[in-house]
């Protein structure tokens, strides 16, 4: 019993290493929307059996990233910017609900207070590495769900945030960008805490509004990008 079980946690280790190697290229346009994804060919490259390959593709489709084409195998699907906005504007819904909530309770939230030590910061102390600001941004907005109380709202808003992360992350890339999250983060707070909630909304649904727009520019110039990497390749191969 115990072989077996050392067995099934080695899988799922392997399982862990391909899903995280596969999301970084899905993420860093190594695998473009609209590739074929041969098993063989990843599991050659991985380094690892078919068996957790699969598990890996699996929970990567139960995330949106990959998809599952009956007699054809896998495919990275298309970027639906349409389905983006549908998202963005349910993030909204969500996040401006979360602050009609903390200024209609008046409570001195501490989530509120560790939230502004992150973000309500002089610019010399401000983080600059685009990968720790958009995990602090994600957890910004995530933190602001979790003041309502409401663990179903929390738990749709991360599966939110989860299917949005391969595009909102690229808003981070721009040391300017990194300075209107700041700046407009802690707008938000300040009017937050001095109760001011349909202020706070405001500034809020243009903080998300900015950051849609952004986002989808960069976005199809680092796809733009790609495809010329990819087509002087093949010309050069």
């Amino acid at each position: 019993m115990a072989k077996i079980i050392a067995i099934d946690k080695e899988s799922v280790s392997l399982a862990d290493h391909a899903y995280d190697e596969i999301k970084r290229r899905i993420f860093d346009f190594e695998l473009m929307p609209g590739d074929r994804l041969s098993e063989s060919e990843l599991a050659q490259q991985i380094s690892i059996s078919r068996t957790p390959l699969r598990q890996a593709l699996q929970r990567l489709q139960h995330e949106g990233l990959v998809a599952a084409i009956p007699r054809v195998g896998w495919l990275i699907p298309p970027l639906d910017f349409g389905k983006f906005d549908e998202l963005y504007e349910f993030r909204v819904l969500m996040e401006c609900h979360a602050v009609r909530s903390i200024c209609g309770a008046q409570q001195d939230h501490a989530i509120l207070h560790e939230l502004s030590r992150a973000w309500r910061i002089p610019s010399n102390e401000r983080s600059q590495d685009p990968r720790r600001i958009a995990a602090l941004d994600e957890a910004f907005h995530c933190r602001m769900i979790e003041c309502t109380g409401n663990g179903e709202m929390l738990r749709t808003y991360r599966e939110i945030a989860e299917r949005m992360r391969i595009i909102r992350r690229l808003d981070f890339y721009k040391p300017e960008r990194i300075a209107a999250t700041y700046d407009e983060h802690a707008r938000i707070l300040a009017a937050i805490q001095k109760g001011r909630g349909d202020e706070a909304q405001r500034l809020l649904r243009a903080h998300i509004e900015h950051s849609r727009i952004e986002v989808r520019k960069i976005t199809l110039g680092m796809l733009y990008q790609a495809g010329e990497r990819s087509a002087a390749a093949r010309k050069h191969d």
